[in-house]
């Protein structure tokens, strides 16, 4: 089973608001750009984030969205579950009725690997991912520097 379109989705214009909100609200035609998430696409999906209050909307001019808690709050489980996308593994949802009405004898495994993926993206915050993409920026300019130092030759020859 894979997380689906939405739950990604979800997740990739929250991490926009988070690495570009510090300069006011965003609009979600900013988000769609940048992201290329369809416009109708987010508005669906902000309708949901708004009502379990993880963004906040400002209508107007200069209006968009802002998160509604700050980054280390948010939980990367809270915002799939928030778009009603949530990763099941059994056939039969979590009620134990797998099998003909009965619990089938695989049941347990399933609905354990649904609270690993669950427990795991519930420990990441909007904060840590924010940060990983600043770590995985810095490593790549201090490559491109060590490039340089090691071969200045060929910066030259560009």
């Amino acid at each position: 089973m894979r997380l689906s379109t939405k739950g990604r989705y979800a997740v990739t214009a929250m991490l926009d608001l988070a690495l570009h909100g510090d300069s006011g609200p965003m609009t979600l035609s900013d988000i769609s750009a940048n992201q290329g998430i369809s416009l109708s696409y987010l508005e669906q999906l902000f309708a949901a984030l708004r009502v379990k209050k993880l963004v906040r909307g400002v209508r107007g001019p200069g209006g968009g969205y802002y998160l509604a808690k700050p980054t280390k709050e948010i939980s990367i489980a809270e915002v799939v579950c928030a778009v009603d996308e949530w990763v099941e593994f059994t056939r039969c949802g979590g009620k134990e009725d797998c099998q003909d009405g009965q619990r089938c004898l695989t049941h347990s495994l399933w609905n354990d690997l649904s609270s690993q993926i669950y427990e795991f993206l519930d420990k990441i915050s909007l904060a840590d991912l924010v940060a990983r993409g600043v770590k995985i920026e810095a490593e790549a300019e201090n490559e491109d520097q060590t490039k340089i130092t090691q071969n200045p030759e060929s910066v030259a020859a560009a």
